[in-house]
């Protein structure tokens, strides 16, 4: 039997990799490599709190989101 695929994850993820090493925040997205590395294990609530805290957290690094 086949198993049906995994369920798709929220990511603010845009393929800009980059971090800041003076704010541990990458310029792409504006997550920390914390979030970025446990986020597979986040639940969906916590991956929705830190999507809802990214745009300030971007404009307070003085960075813009697409």
């Amino acid at each position: 039997m086949v198993s049906p695929p995994p369920a798709a994850i929220e990511t603010p993820c845009l393929k800009v990799c980059a971090v800041n090493g003076a704010t541990d925040q990458c310029i792409g997205c504006g997550r920390t490599l914390a979030e970025i590395g446990g986020w597979t294990r986040f639940t969906a609530a916590e991956r929705r709190a830190i999507m809802d805290a990214l745009p300030e957290r971007m404009a307070r690094a003085g960075l813009t989101t697409p």
